[in-house]
């Protein structure tokens, strides 16, 4: 066989979507927890990085503060790999950046670092070297305020997917963040653009959820998805017990809808990808 002849390995697509809503409580971590274990139930590869010093994400998903050996920290400030930081989760194809209360910090500690907004970016570009498969989705936690952690994820992400309680003032954090979203196109990353929005929190007993719904369907058409995350009780108790939804109660409304929002995701990404291809 001639050398000619050997067709190069297709490279792998990673796709990074930063979650993100400057409003907080809007079921932002509780989607990124559940959609990345979702995803990874259908057999995809997921990364979630949880880039809010809270660290919500990272308790929610089983990984107590000390055993975080390697945080987002470290990677973002002394430019660990991210493969290094990965911490397999109980989940199957699973895996978490935690974060680190230091996080707080890396404003006044990256002020005069070089290429500050795009520590992220780097970093995420460099796994899956050494034997390391690359991950089908990077799921990016942000924080609910904007500062040089949420620029780092949108400057390192493809695409934003946009959580939204379906509560009276949830479109006043969505204007906030579609703002960001322009600024962060003309600056930092133009390619950025919408994934899609993601109803939460919805209640159908309540008059109001289904006005809001209708409201955000009318503005945004069809890059809302049709599933929609109920206010249910079981994904609110699981991460206090360490768990996604769907290991805590697979049957359950939430859970149920997780998992239509990872395949209905999956499919759109699917669309996207034959379209380009084109």
């Amino acid at each position: 066989m001639s050398v000619e002849s050997v067709k190069p390995p297709r490279v792998h697509e990673t796709r990074v979507l930063a979650v993100s809503n400057q409003k907080g409580g809007v079921g932002k971590t509780t989607t990124a927890i559940n959609l990345g274990t979702a995803l990874a139930a259908i057999g995809e590869k997921v990364l979630i990085v949880d880039m809010d010093p809270q660290g919500n994400a990272s308790t929610g998903l089983g990984v107590p503060r000390e055993t975080r050996r390697v945080t987002i920290y470290d990677v973002i400030v002394d430019g660990r790999p991210v493969d290094e930081a990965a911490i397999e989760t109980a989940v199957p194809g699973l895996f978490i950046v935690a974060a680190d209360a230091d996080m707080s910090g890396v404003e006044i500690e990256l002020s005069q670092a070089d290429r500050r907004s795009y520590r992220l970016r780097d970093a995420l570009a460099k796994q899956g070297g050494n034997g390391h498969s690359r991950f089908d989705y990077v799921l990016i936690d942000c924080p609910p305020s904007l500062n040089l952690l949420t620029l780092n994820a949108m400057a390192a992400a493809d695409a934003v997917l946009v959580p939204l309680q379906c509560e009276f003032f949830a479109l006043e954090g969505l204007t906030q963040l579609m703002r960001t979203i322009d600024m962060v196109r003309q600056s930092l990353n133009p390619a950025l653009e919408i994934q899609g929005l993601v109803l939460t929190m919805y209640d159908r007993r309540n008059a109001l959820s289904g006005q809001v719904a209708a409201d955000v369907r009318a503005h945004f058409g069809d890059k809302v998805y049709d599933s929609v995350i109920p206010r249910n009780v079981r994904v609110s108790e699981a991460p206090s017990f360490g768990k996604p939804a769907l290991i805590y109660d697979l049957k359950c409304a939430g859970s149920q809808a997780y998992l239509k929002l990872a395949r209905e995701l999956v499919a759109r990404e699917r669309q996207r990808r034959h379209a380009l291809a084109a």
